[in-house]
């Protein structure tokens, strides 16, 4: 799961010019144009994976988890366009100069802000003609999950420039109780989008139940949440890895049963939500 120093310095290298014409601020949302925005495994801030033909596409913007953009997630994009989707690949680390917030939850950039980033690459996306420009979604993992989650929020999305909700909104084993620097855990508020949280039911670093009590919390909105549970699932149930310890303990993993039914969930939930009848 974790790069050796020679392939980070690789990946880095190849990053360079987009991270070099595209600094932020840690505390700023990353925006998007043609400069910042690359091909398939080109390092850019944001890689745009598209499927075969000339479009427009339903798109799907993914987030990366706390340890950053890894091949996992570029797998995700690849799985995207097999199933017609544009992808959105983005990294909120290195053109923040970040590279992880895995042990700390509290340092930048949190959940928050990367839903601002996630919100600027739809209204990017808007001006292209490959894209289908009312039929984005958004899909995270851990971490990036939980952004995935602040997305949703109806006080979140953008008024200018073409900013909206997403369509369709999927999490994997979010954090659904989120710190607030100097505040207690709190839910998240009112969903303005569709939102599929899917978790496992051993995971021990972003738990099932604080999920559980998430959806049930916003049962009562229009766009109520639902959640589907793993049993014998842990965190990183969809990876191709085997299960192992982390750093601070927590299980980490494939689960073959669960890995394989949540592609058939995920791409039936984005397929009813993101393309058009």
């Amino acid at each position: 799961m974790r790069y050796t120093t020679l392939l980070a310095t690789a990946t880095l290298a190849l990053a360079s010019p987009f991270i070099l014409a595209h600094c932020a601020s840690v505390l700023e949302p990353l925006t998007y144009d043609a400069n910042s925005v690359g091909k398939p495994n080109s390092g850019a801030p944001m890689e745009l994976w598209l499927p075969p033909g000339t479009g427009p596409f339903p798109a799907v913007v993914v987030m990366h988890g706390c340890a950053g953009l890894r091949d996992h997630h570029r797998g995700w994009a690849g799985r995207l366009t097999e199933w017609g989707y544009a992808a959105a690949l983005l990294d909120s680390f290195h053109p923040r100069n970040a590279n992880s917030t895995c042990y700390n939850k509290m340092s930048n950039p949190r959940p928050a802000l990367r839903a601002q980033d996630a919100f600027n690459a739809a209204i990017y996306l808007r001006t292209l003609p490959t894209i289908q420009p009312d039929h984005i979604g958004v899909i995270g993992f851990s971490s990036g999950g939980s952004t995935a989650l602040y997305t949703a929020l109806a006080s979140g999305a953008p008024t200018d420039r073409g900013g909206r909700p997403f369509q369709a909104v999927v999490a994997y084993y979010p954090g659904c109780l989120l710190k607030v620097r100097g505040e207690p855990e709190k839910i998240l508020g009112e969903p303005a989008s569709d939102v599929l949280i899917l978790i496992g039911e051993n995971d021990d670093w972003t738990p099932a139940p604080d999920c559980l009590k998430y959806v049930e919390l916003q049962s009562g909105f229009p766009h109520a949440p639902t959640i589907k549970v793993y049993p014998g699932a842990v965190h990183s149930f969809d990876a191709a890895f085997r299960v192992y310890l982390d750093l601070e303990g927590h299980m980490e993993g494939g689960h073959p049963e669960a890995r394989a039914d949540s592609f058939v969930m995920t791409k039936a939930y984005f397929d009813a939500r993101l393309k058009p009848n």
